[in-house]
């Protein structure tokens, strides 16, 4: 049985990928080391360069916090996709840290990662796109929303 094209699936998926922006501060986006591919957090960036802001059981509901991790995930295969060329050499997502922009009292930090994590399942398929993962609620930088780190497996 062919392997699965993932830079063609997700074009059948009708998702366009945002282009790949560089790092914001002092770090490396993305750190290849051996056939492990560690990504520092993404945030969610809008076509028109925004960030998505806001603070889940306050200025967010659950749901647009939901579709703004969504966002990440496509920031981050955008991203992904200009480091290494094509998503084709990720054989699976390994670890996923989703952190959530909330207030101290909202308790649905897994149900608004799942925005990332139901992309990921979409893109790579259930075996390969659901990996470990840690959803927690705290205060983010500039106020955005949500911010994901994720570790993957390339194919060797």
């Amino acid at each position: 049985m062919a392997e699965k094209n993932i830079d063609l699936h997700i074009e059948s998926l009708g998702i366009t990928l945002p282009p790949s922006r560089g790092a914001q501060a002092v770090y490396k986006p993305m750190v290849i080391a051996g056939n492990m591919l560690y990504v520092s957090g993404n945030v969610p960036i809008r076509d028109d360069g925004s960030f998505i802001l806001g603070r889940a059981g306050d200025t967010m509901t659950e749901a647009e916090a939901q579709a703004a991790a969504r966002q990440v995930g496509l920031c981050m295969l955008g991203n992904m996709k200009g480091e290494l060329g094509s998503l084709n050499r990720v054989a699976k997502l390994v670890k996923t840290l989703g952190m959530v922009n909330c207030t101290p009292d909202f308790p649905n930090h897994p149900e608004v990662i799942n925005g990332f994590s139901e992309l990921m399942v979409e893109v790579f398929g259930e075996e390969n796109g659901k990996g470990a993962r840690s959803a927690v609620g705290t205060m983010l930088p500039r106020g955005v929303a949500v911010e994901i780190e994720a570790i993957f497996e390339l194919k060797e």
